[in-house]
């Protein structure tokens, strides 16, 4: 249910220690257009340095792990909540300031719209690569990962998604409840893997232009040895997801319909 003034749209902030760029992020999410249709939900994972308290210091709404638990399961605690809370929406975005928030309402807008098949999408991706993005410079490594990822769900679903490791997403609640559930979401690194799950199981997936900055401070969580650590984790995730949904079919459209009238989070 919703509780007094609650929002119809939950926007989730996965942060590790993003003291530099956290401020930033808050400040701009206190437009009165983006005030007035969300509500902002700062998921602290476990941060060593002043994060927790310049998120407290602002009076938005925070939860924070007692250790890291990693970006993925973040994101679905958030969802946990969101779902509890009776939010109909969920915008996530990093803490980074990488996403701007001049998307969010393109994204609400984006979610509440019917397509040609007279469907709202369920899933809603900024991507950093249509026409009208904005130029967003990325190392040729990063190039050759984004054309495996989109030559892998390209054949394994027959979509072609510009964007496959996009943070910036919005979500209905359909999707928002399967991702809260066990064994749904990946803890670590939800990108290319969860998309190609959510085409093979039906979900409507629209991609959107949008406006993304370069980081400036703070560490990437991409850093060091981990592109090396996420490229073999996100190929076996994208191998187990086709053998587990295509050839056992272990999940099926018909079966996740009926999964999702209860509501068990």
């Amino acid at each position: 249910m919703y509780e007094k003034d609650q929002k119809e749209v939950l926007i989730i902030i996965p942060a590790y220690n993003e003291e530099k760029n956290i401020t930033k992020v808050l400040d701009k999410l206190e437009q009165p257009q983006i005030r007035s249709m969300a509500d902002v939900l700062v998921m602290n994972d476990a941060s060593s340095d002043k994060t927790n308290w310049i998120v407290k210091g602002r009076r938005r709404t925070l939860v924070t792990h007692v250790f890291n638990l990693g970006y993925g399961s973040a994101l679905q605690l958030g969802y946990k909540y969101a779902i509890r809370r009776g939010y109909q929406y969920v915008i996530q975005m990093d803490a980074d300031g990488q996403h701007d928030v001049c998307n969010v309402p393109l994204i609400y807008q984006a979610l509440k719209e019917k397509g040609e098949n007279g469907k709202a999408p369920d899933i809603v991706l900024a991507s950093r690569f249509m026409p009208g993005s904005t130029a967003f410079p990325i190392s040729g490594s990063k190039k050759l990962a984004y054309r495996l990822f989109r030559f892998m769900i390209k054949l394994g679903t027959g979509r072609r998604i510009t964007d496959p490791t996009t943070g910036l997403q919005g979500l209905n609640r359909r999707t928002v409840l399967y991702y809260s559930q066990f064994n749904h979401f990946d803890d670590k690194y939800p990108d290319a893997n969860i998309i190609m799950q959510m085409l093979l199981l039906g979900f409507q997936i629209r991609e959107i232009p949008a406006v993304m900055h370069q980081r400036t401070e703070g560490v990437s969580m991409h850093s060091g040895l981990k592109p090396i650590i996420y490229m073999f984790r996100m190929l076996f995730s994208i191998a187990a997801i086709l053998f587990r949904i295509k050839v056992l079919k272990i999940e099926t459209e018909g079966k996740l319909s009926n999964e999702l009238y209860e509501e068990k989070v």
